[in-house]
């Protein structure tokens, strides 16, 4: 079964990220936010994109107030998991371990990344020695 995606903007994206930081928030809540960022857009505009989202399934609204109050339906880890995904179809073919070896050689990590990583590797070596026959 194919795991579910969504098509993000990159101006939703942005309103998602500012809805993550903030928690539940209200238009002008996010608007603020965006403009904290960098990005001076208009309160219908923002208005607009948490409408769209919503309309996607990503954003959720309580309007039993006077101010519609909206919050993320979807984490960050699981939009990141569809973006990287769509860059592996994309540019990789599906060979995720093209993307990671891209990455490693042309990225800089620090020394606690490192270490996470060499445990995962561990990890998966350990249960791919365990798969094969005795």
């Amino acid at each position: 079964m194919a795991k579910q995606t969504i098509e993000i903007g990159d101006a939703e994206l942005e309103v998602l990220k500012a809805l993550w930081d903030l928690g539940p928030g209200s238009v002008r809540e996010v608007m603020e936010r965006l403009h904290e960022r960098g990005r001076k857009v208009a309160y219908t505009t923002v208005l607009t994109f948490l409408t769209r989202l919503e309309s996607k399934g990503c954003v959720a609204s309580d309007k039993s107030e006077l101010a519609y109050i909206y919050k993320a339906k979807v984490s960050r880890d699981r939009v990141s998991a569809w973006r990287v995904r769509e860059v592996v179809e994309q540019l990789y073919d599906g060979a995720a371990g093209q993307l990671v070896l891209q990455l490693m050689q042309t990225e800089k990590f620090s020394a606690q990344e490192l270490e996470q990583l060499q445990q995962l590797i561990d990890r998966l070596d350990s249960r791919k020695g365990s798969d094969e026959p005795g």
